[in-house]
């Protein structure tokens, strides 16, 4: 895996492929490269895709920002990324990633070729719903524990409800020590879901969105997630939406060949 030096930080990034293609995908908050592995590589004849471990995430170093500001690792996270776009690429997000991507073809349309984004948390999308009331209760709630100090019931409620499923004591001693003391840097990218900061929501920012466009969630996802893929799809001119049966949060890792064939899909109609 190569590294260097991103908008200050160190990150490290590989290319999965070496197709004609040139593709971009951007991992989940607590994920890491890694897990694309599964779902690009046989993709590999038709892209190159790079991927990078986000500040804080799988071997790059820890986000160091003493007193960030609301959506401060949202906005710097989706700069290291707009870093590897040389040409206009096939952008792939996922959870988080999926709204760094859908940032870059907002405020970047011509840099995109075909956008897939499975299980976006754009949770300004639909903002007074619901679903959305009962989402911003456990955030408040989420918030409160690691203002608190208690940062590792924060982190058992973040990953049973946005985890692959693993039981939390199943989890590695060292694994869940991270995902502890990654709370602070979770906090800040979960807000963001909210606020919107970097203002994807806008009027006539999606619209402008011209490329084929897949949205994927799991049937057995937070009932949120479908309905963001809805709202967002609603803005969309050229859209397809999947849902993926038997499916939670985090579909690439659980169902990886479902989403390697929805996104060579969306490849074909771009």
């Amino acid at each position: 895996m190569a590294h260097d030096t991103r908008l200050g930080q160190e990150i490290h990034w590989h290319d999965i492929g070496r197709g004609p293609r040139p593709a971009l995908a951007v991992h989940c908050t607590l994920g890491a490269a890694s897990l694309w592995a599964p779902v690009l590589e046989p993709l590999a004849e038709q892209l190159t895709t790079t991927v990078f471990d986000q500040p804080g995430h799988g071997q790059s170093p820890p986000w160091q920002d003493a007193a960030p500001e609301p959506g401060a690792y949202q906005r710097l996270v989706t700069q290291i990324a707009a870093s590897f776009i040389h040409r206009p690429v096939d952008l792939i997000g996922h959870s988080f990633g999926a709204s760094v991507a859908l940032r870059i073809a907002v405020g970047a349309p011509e840099a995109v070729r075909s956008l897939t984004l499975i299980e976006p948390v754009l949770f300004r999308a639909v903002e007074g719903s619901a679903e959305w009331a009962e989402l911003r209760q456990r955030q408040s709630h989420f918030e409160a524990l690691i203002a608190a100090g208690d940062h590792e019931a924060a982190a058992k409620g973040f990953m049973r409800e946005w985890g692959a499923g693993v039981p939390w004591e199943a989890l590695p001693e060292h694994q869940r020590a991270r995902f502890c003391a990654s709370m602070p840097m979770v906090r800040n990218i979960s807000a963001a879901n909210f606020e919107d900061p970097g203002r994807i929501w806008r009027d006539d920012g999606i619209e402008g969105i011209e490329v084929p466009v897949m949205l994927i969630h799991g049937d057995k996802s937070p009932p949120i997630v479908a309905e963001v893929c809805a709202a967002i799809a609603a803005r969309m001119a050229d859209v397809g939406t999947a849902c993926i049966p038997g499916g939670g949060h985090m579909l690439p890792a659980t169902h990886a060949q479902q989403v390697t064939e929805l996104i060579a899909l969306n490849l074909e109609r771009s």
